[in-house]
């Protein structure tokens, strides 16, 4: 398993279950600061490795009136704020190989959202950042053909890859998540990652914006956690119902703390099995 630096903690050991977590969108300065203080606080709590998550543009909304967020100029300058006060790794989406120069910037993980997983150019763009790529792997593809996404980041030289399952589509405004996906796109040498909000999206499913199942979450958060994922992908908000993007398929983050404590029970027992000692 390739060892992937991230700030100050290391991925694809499975010594400790890593989170990628914060708003869908960057709303305002003033939520990004109080959401990252709050995660801040509370993984280092429960000992947990965070990465803090937000987008500065959702490019791929259902709708063209749907909140995009601030954009990649006021976006980054947010997102550089949380990382200088809170001393903490970042992560954002990325559209086009000039985004991935600019938020390479101020990033730690560039992430390839699901839509543009076979898109060359991207990934060849950020993959010659050296930055961690995260890539989701698209609704539409077969976990065994993200090799062909690994090597196109590996022919620039850049072996700091990880991979994310995010469910795949199923029928009309659906999504079905298949566990054996985690330790397929694991045997690729790479830190598999299980989103587990974006997995409970109905796809349009309100017309002009996504749906969602927010039950579901913590059930397929502790089955990919059995499935032996290094760490979860968790979109949370202050106050779902009002947040402008995903409102249906975001936790809260005062729900995140129970959830959290059971997730690392559950990582304890599946890596003690492995233990010669145990």
């Amino acid at each position: 398993m390739q060892d992937i630096e991230v700030g100050k903690f290391s991925l694809g050991d499975n010594k400790t279950l890593a989170l990628i977590c914060g708003p869908c969108v960057i709303e305002s300065e003033d939520r990004a600061l109080f959401s990252a203080e709050y995660l801040k606080k509370l993984c280092d709590k429960l000992s947990i490795p965070l990465i803090y998550k937000s987008s500065y543009d959702k490019a791929n909304r259902s709708s063209v009136h749907s909140f995009r967020g601030p954009g990649l100029d006021q976006g980054l300058f947010i997102l550089e704020k949380v990382k200088k006060e809170f001393d903490l790794p970042i992560l954002t989406d990325v559209h086009t190989p000039d985004e991935a120069l600019a938020a390479a910037q101020v990033c730690d993980v560039l992430q390839i959202p699901a839509f543009l997983c076979r898109q060359t150019d991207l990934l060849v763009s950020a993959g010659q950042t050296g930055k961690v790529i995260n890539v989701k792997k698209g609704q539409f593809m077969a976990p065994w053909d993200m090799k062909n996404v690994v090597e196109k980041i590996e022919s620039t030289g850049n072996k700091n890859i990880v991979l994310t399952d995010r469910g795949t589509s199923f029928g009309y405004n659906n999504l079905v998540c298949d566990m054996r996906s985690i330790p397929i796109m694991r045997d690729m040498g790479y830190p598999v990652c299980f989103d587990a909000t974006h997995a409970v999206q109905l796809p349009g499913g309100h017309g002009t914006s996504s749906g969602g199942q927010r039950e579901f979450i913590a059930t397929l958060a502790k089955a990919a956690v059995a499935a032996s994922c290094d760490l979860l992908f968790m979109e949370a908000h202050p106050d779902p119902s009002t947040a402008k993007s995903d409102k249906d398929s975001q936790i809260a983050l005062d729900q995140l703390e129970g959830l959290l404590v059971a997730l690392k029970r559950i990582h304890a027992a599946v890596h003690a099995e492995e233990s010669p000692h145990v």
